[in-house]
């Protein structure tokens, strides 16, 4: 993998941004204007003043920066107003100095010996006062060199507002600072903006920096821009950019736990080359953390390594009674550390490391010993006085110091302790890992299953439970094969046939196989145990997977579940049935009906305050609605459902499909950026197996839809799941193929993709059979494949519809083999379908084969109005390529396509269409000259007119678009009767 060293984007500073720019538009007003930009190092000044210098540029202003030297007090004087004036050298030459330059060849010595001459001998103006400027001796008065400074910016701005930048004022000498002061405070140049950027972690109490600003806050215009770290979004979308493709959730969190949303610190993680965000700090980053703590005393660097051990955040209490020091010697020693500006004291009365990254630095230069000394006083501590850290905190913090500290048998009862407190509050994932622990610790603590008062099978399927709920289903399908390698199945049968549900379900959602052998196999287990409500979830689990494979014999268990849960009376029972009846019958009854079971299922749920059976209601009921055409319900089923889901932490399991449906219904709506933010949050998930293929294919075809960069990579992505050993639902990504091709141009390949899709099975599934035969059937025209045509009307004939998506997309696949004299008539039942429908990019495409055949009938309104409408559609959604195709056709067609507009004149002249009817008979340049007695040059020029004016290649595209939109006999044709 390749990741850039640093971003290319700007992420999180749009108010600090726009501040600058507003006080640019202030300067060019004539309204004085500086600013203060402060930030701890690493937080991006830099690239914020970057970013606004670009900005000014592009606007017609004049950028000049000078940076500070880290020389302190005792640094080069005026050292970044000598790199600015370096830049005006180079810019302008010594004119610009409007013969002052031995003046200010104290602040640019090189201009000493431009304003010597080849000669030596000086400039006689500027011992003379020539130009009518004050006499100067050879040693000015320094205030005089502040007022000549002062001069030349404001007649660089005279011509273009100035932009100054001054970096890194943290370093800057006394005299750069007087002289900021004076341009800032007494003298005010026109049309300049001073910017001044300095690191506010650099700034200890005695920091000479500290009172020059309070100083400078109170002049007129002085605004400070203080640069905070980066929240959690902010740095996902660094690392999205970095590594060039979304991270995963995991991943996130780890990088801007560490790095607190540090810029620098998150580039510098992403360099390591790791996506998880889990690799070892890179030496050049340890180092320079390093760097300032070997700068403080060995007492504070002592009790700064304690308190590494402890954590990013510690109170006070805790670290005294680990420290184990005098509390003045401790106060101290934290006194200095605050004032480094590597612990800052909190609200609370205790200490935060300013960044988690030095803390981690300090914590690994521990030797081994220190290290495991440390962490058994954090855990005694804690162990003896739980108070001592936050609320609920005691378990984890246990677990965490006693590991640390190799006293696994402690470790694994505290950790014990901690997975059940992770439980209860919905952190599958944390507790899933603490018992992973526990499972690497097991065999080192010879007596652990009388410690924890369970045995290894019941620690493994707790275990088994958390990471499946977390959704780390590789894991779980492991830890599955671990299980049933210790259970007796015979002494057993439901425990045994519980493991083989979910290692099927895993096994499918993984896309290794179906998982119908393991089904089975519980089925035939539990097909003899007697009628309780654990025998009824397992047989509706097994029937609401089973049927995802074998519908009918769904069916045929689903019922057998629902005879006994009515049977029993129990409700709980009676909901897993009702649920699984909900999703295997929906195809089985009517629409109303099985919407109706579900709703009923929810209601169940909600009533057992069930969450995970609500979320797995809603996931299928937000599925059925989008099926039905109820867009807006199915968007909002989805909504409540992940939202529940993340309240429970089942986000990434069950939850998961959720983003993805409501994506695809907000799709349908015509709410694209929405559609596709939620797929950026479902990749963020980083979803496991197949369940990643749905938000990856709606994105690739949002992507191809709009004419985005990237829609490629998307593409080739989603194309790789059809490699996996099992795929349940293939069809969308095969018609996603097609689009690719098609997009790109390449009627060859959307042949080839389109007969690829024909080959599978359409009539079982009409949902996705129907738009994959559109797409078919586009193919065919797009390459004018007779064949493919064919096969395409043979396959839909065998074809269902039922619902209005399915209705509308067999009107267009019907429209788009009509003839000559239907293609009108066809094509507006196609449209009336789609509105019927209500998905706006498919009314568009409708919409545009609508205008295109109206113009070859000769029915230049409905073109026209039809046009206007493909146009609107296409600004609404961004669709470019669609908008691109409809402003071609109304160029070719002489038309405008702004809102309210009316046919315009034709495209090509009278002459034009009289050569161009010669070109379609197939004439050259020769023939046509001597036909119209105009000479061969002259008819090369008539030709190669329509060319551009038709948006072809050649002059065989210009005959047959010429016939496709009737533009041979545009002037006289008569609108086609079947227009209505």
């Amino acid at each position: 993998m390749t990741t850039r060293a640093a971003s290319a984007v700007l992420v999180g500073r749009q108010s600090e941004l726009a501040t600058l720019c507003d006080a640019l538009k202030r300067v060019r007003a004539d309204e004085p204007a500086a600013l203060l930009v402060g930030g701890e190092a690493g937080v991006g000044k830099t690239r914020l003043i970057e970013e606004f210098g670009r900005h000014a540029v592009d606007g017609g202003n004049q950028v000049l920066v000078g940076q500070c030297l880290e020389l302190g007090e005792q640094g080069l004087p005026f050292a970044p107003f000598a790199a600015a004036l370096r830049q005006v050298l180079r810019r302008d030459g010594p004119a610009a100095f409007d013969g002052y330059e031995r003046e200010f060849a104290r602040l640019l010595p090189e201009l000493a010996r431009l304003a010597a001459g080849p000669t030596g001998v000086g400039d006689v103006r500027a011992d003379q006062g020539g130009h009518g400027g004050p006499e100067l001796s050879l040693d000015p008065h320094r205030g005089y060199l502040f007022e000549l400074v002062a001069g030349l910016f404001t007649r660089l701005a005279a011509e273009r507002p100035l932009v100054l930048v001054i970096e890194d004022l943290h370093w800057a000498d006394r005299s750069t600072r007087d002289l900021i002061a004076f341009l800032s405070r007494a003298v005010r140049p026109a049309r300049v903006l001073l910017i001044c950027t300095y690191r506010s972690d650099e700034l200890h109490r005695g920091h000479p920096l500290r009172p020059f600003l309070g100083e400078l806050d109170r002049a007129r215009g002085v605004e400070r821009v203080e640069l905070d770290r980066l929240d959690r979004e902010g740095t996902g979308q660094v690392l999205a950019d970095l590594f060039g493709f979304e991270p995963s959730d995991r991943a996130i969190d780890t990088i801007h736990d560490r790095t607190q949303g540090n810029p620098f610190f998150v580039e510098e993680l992403a360099a390591a080359s790791d996506p998880a965000g889990c690799a070892d700090l890179p030496d050049t980053l340890r180092d320079l953390l390093l760097a300032r703590v070997d700068r403080l005393p060995e007492p504070a660097q002592r009790v700064l390594r304690i308190a590494g051990a402890g954590g990013t955040r510690i109170a006070h209490e805790l670290l005294a009674e680990v420290a184990g020091v005098p509390e003045t010697e401790l106060e101290e020693a934290l006194r200095a550390a605050v004032a480094a500006q590597l612990v800052v004291a909190d609200p609370d009365g205790g200490y935060e490391f300013r960044h988690a990254l030095v803390r981690e630095a300090v914590h690994e230069d521990l030797l081994p010993g220190e290290h495991a000394r440390l962490h058994a006083r954090y855990a005694a501590a804690i162990e003896a006085q739980p108070q001592l850290v936050a609320v609920g905190r005691a378990p984890a913090e246990l677990a965490h110091h006693w590991y640390a500290a190799h006293d696994y048998p402690r470790a694994l009862t505290a950790a014990w302790a901690a997975a059940e407190a992770a439980g209860s509050r919905y952190a599958y994932a944390e507790q899933g890992r603490l018992l992973e622990r526990m499972l690497e610790l097991w065999e080192q603590v010879p007596d652990a299953a009388q410690r924890l008062g369970r045995d290894h099978l019941a620690l493994l399927e707790a275990t088994l439970s958390a990471v499946s709920t977390a959704g780390d289903y590789s894991r779980a399908l492991a830890l599955t094969r671990a299980m049933l390698a210790e259970l007796d199945r015979a002494a057993e049968p439901v425990r045994t046939a519980r493991v083989l549900v979910l290692r099927g379900r895993l096994l499918r959602i993984l896309g290794k196989k179906d998982g119908a052998d393991e089904l089975r196999q519980a089925y035939d287990l539990i097909s003899n145990v007697g009628n309780d409500p654990n025998r009824i979830r397992l047989l509706a689990e097994v029937a609401f997977q089973i049927a995802r494979v074998d519908r009918a014999e769904g069916g045929r268990i689903v019922g057998e579940a629902m005879a006994a849960a009515t049977a029993l009376g129990d409700e709980d029972a009676v909901l897993s049935a009702t649920l699984a009846a909900g999703w295997v019958c929906t195809r089985q009854v009517s629409a109303e009906s099985g919407i109706a079971d579900l709703r009923r299922a929810e209601q169940l749920a909600r009533a057992a305050n069930d969450s995970e059976a609500l979320v797995t209601a809603l996931v299928v009921a937000s599925d059925s609605l989008c099926e039905l055409g109820r867009y807006a319900e199915s968007a909002e089923a989805a909504a409540t459902g992940f939202a529940e889901a993340r309240r429970v932490g089942i986000s990434r399991s069950t939850g998961a499909f959720l983003l993805s449906n409501q994506a695809e219904a907000l799709i349908a709506l015509g709410r694209w950026d929405e559609a596709d933010e939620l797929c950026g949050q479902a990749a963020r998930l980083d979803l496991p197996g197949i369940t990643g293929y749905h938000w990856l294919q709606l994105r690739a075809g949002l992507r191809l839809a709009r004419g985005q960069g990237g829609a490629d990579e998307l593409v080739a992505k989603a194309m790789g799941f059809l490699r996996r050993p099992f795929l349940p639902l293939e069809l969308p990504l095969y018609e996603l193929r097609v689009e690719a091709a098609l997009a790109a141009g390449d009627a060859p390949q959307a042949v080839a993709a389109a007969r690829a899709l024909l080959d599978r099975r359409l009539d079982t599934d009409p949902r996705y059979g129907w738009p994959a035969l559109v797409a078919a059937a586009r193919a065919a025209l797009a390459s004018g494949d007779e064949e493919l045509a064919e096969q395409v009307r043979e396959v839909a004939g065998g074809v269902v519809a039922r619902y209005p998506a399915e209705l509308a997309c067999a009107a267009q696949v019907s429209a788009s083999f009509a003839g000559p004299g239907k293609a009108v008539a066809a094509w507006q039942e196609a449209v009336a379908a789609w509105r019927v429908d209500g998905q706006r990019y498919p009314l568009g495409r409708a919409l545009l084969e609508l205008a295109e055949a109206a113009a070859s009938a000769g029915d230049r309104p409905l073109a026209a109005s039809a046009i206007e409408e493909v146009s609107a559609i296409a600004a609404e959604l961004c669709a470019v390529p669609l908008g691109q195709r409809a402003a071609v056709l109304a160029r070719r067609l002489g038309l405008r396509t702004a809102p309210g507009s009316v046919p315009g004149t034709d495209l090509l002249t009278a002459r034009e269409r009289e050569v161009l009817g010669l070109v379609a008979e197939g004439h050259s340049n020769s023939r046509i000259a001597e036909r119209l007695y105009i000479s061969p040059k002259t008819a090369s020029v008539h030709v190669s007119r329509i060319i551009a004016k038709l948006d072809v290649a050649n002059r065989i595209e210009a005959a047959a678009v010429a016939h496709r939109l009737g533009l041979l006999d545009a002037g006289t044709r008569k609108p086609d009767s079947s227009t209505g």
